[in-house]
């Protein structure tokens, strides 16, 4: 699948097959979101592969009852890595890692989708549970839970607002 095809296709995905994951699968998402750009190449981000089942009924637990966190067959969580990022001082801790996290998970986002799998960027969930849950530690903030699987059905692509209302020129 071309770049542009995974693009335009990707879509929210919240059931899932109950077929597996490969880890082939999940190692080259992995090694795609390590190639995304950060500030300084410090690459402030960091992954944890959760594949337990008691472990995703936590995190599900943790995003406010999202089940389909839990019935994905595996989740990865991306976290900004704060002492990665100290070069940079307070903007770096508040904004540089969150920018080096969210570009990994677009990364991963992109390559599951050429590969015939389908997730969703969840960014609504306690974060001290989920640290809690994943033994994370102090220096580690989770950004994103990103549940993967083949997707069930397809999805359908939300509107999105026309470029004249977002694209701004020179100034705004």
């Amino acid at each position: 699948m071309e770049l542009v095809e995974s693009i335009e296709t990707r879509v929210s995905v919240r059931s899932f097959t109950e077929e597996d994951v490969p880890e082939k699968t999940v190692n080259e998402a992995l090694r795609m979101a390590i190639l995304a750009p950060s500030a300084g190449n410090l690459q402030s981000r960091d992954f944890i592969v959760v594949r337990n089942a008691l472990s995703k009924k936590r995190l599900a637990k943790a995003a406010f009852g999202q089940a389909f966190v839990e019935e994905a067959p595996v989740v990865i969580v991306v976290c900004a890595n704060l002492n990665r990022i100290r070069n940079y001082g307070t903007r770096g801790a508040q904004l540089y890692c969150l920018q080096d996290s969210a570009a990994a998970v677009e990364h991963i986002l992109l390559y599951v989708v050429s590969q015939g799998f389908g997730s969703c960027w969840v960014g609504a969930f306690d974060e001290r549970e989920v640290s809690k849950v994943l033994s994370i530690p102090d220096n580690i903030r989770p950004i994103a839970l990103l549940p993967i699987g083949r997707p069930m059905k397809e999805g359908f692509h939300t509107s999105r607002l026309d470029a004249s209302e977002l694209v701004h020129r020179e100034k705004w």
